[in-house]
């Protein structure tokens, strides 16, 4: 893989742009990267920002780590040996929902495609710098907290609708009573649907209460959410039906 060093002089920590100590209390990041300099550097610069760190250099022996004690949130290359980053993102996502950043080269645009429908979080093309790279880690954790800025839960109430209950305090999603596991992303789309039944959301509305503006996605990103929603709901119910789809116009859940 290419060699790529993140150094600036932007990048080194001040107290000025640390995170709140309750915002970086027990927040575990993990590094999965091949190139040893890359992941000295990240370690380096996440540890004086707060962050307990763990790293590891192939796919194949991060997956345990990843799956019987997971982080608050992973930062994985793309190319790896033994077990790329998309393979391990595919085997993280049959057990968990662990928010998700891709590192990416310039060149490797469809790697997003693949990776979003897969279920990544984001994606940081390489050469950027290691501040540019801690903003998207905390937009990222803020949107898996549900908008709250450290790690206690909020005091949003649980939505019910029919079947369906969506507790945001919690990140947990039921259908009928049975678990729905679903990424940072999923809950976030389906809350926004179902936070005003029978109202039609754009892809462009939907994409606004997702991601953080400092993330860029295609429009059709949004299709390839919707399709794993939907997937994941009817394996607990092959009768399903709650996302309507208004060709042209976006999506809407019905009760």
């Amino acid at each position: 893989m290419t060699r790529t060093m993140f150094h600036s002089t932007a990048d080194r920590p001040h107290s000025g742009l640390k995170l709140a100590d309750k915002d970086r209390t027990m927040t575990t990041l993990a590094l999965v990267d091949d190139d040893e300099n890359i992941v000295a550097s990240l370690k380096m610069f996440f540890e004086a920002e707060g962050y307990n760190v763990r790293t590891y250099h192939d796919g194949e022996s991060a997956l345990p780590a990843l799956t019987e004690n997971p982080p608050d949130i992973a930062i994985l290359d793309v190319k790896m040996p033994k077990m790329d980053g998309m393979e391990l993102l595919r085997r993280l996502r049959q057990t968990s929902e662990l928010p998700v950043i891709f590192l990416t080269s310039k060149d490797e645009e469809i790697d997003e495609v693949i990776g979003f429908n897969i279920g990544a979080d984001d994606f940081v093309r390489k050469p950027c710098s290691n501040r540019l790279l801690a903003e998207r880690v905390k937009a990222v954790l803020r949107r898996a907290r549900g908008g709250q800025a450290g790690p206690e839960e909020g005091d949003h109430k649980p939505i019910v609708r029919g079947k369906l209950t969506l507790d945001p305090n919690r990140h947990a999603c039921t259908w009928d009573g049975h678990p729905v596991r679903l990424t940072v992303t999923e809950f976030l789309i389906l809350q926004a649907l179902a936070a005003r039944p029978g109202y039609v959301k754009s892809r462009d509305q939907l994409m606004d209460a997702a991601y953080d503006d400092q993330i860029y996605v295609d429009d059709r990103t949004i299709d390839s959410h919707i399709k794993r929603l939907r997937k994941k709901f009817r394996e607990v119910s092959d009768e399903f039906d709650a996302i309507e789809t208004l060709y042209g116009v976006g999506y809407r859940y019905t009760e």
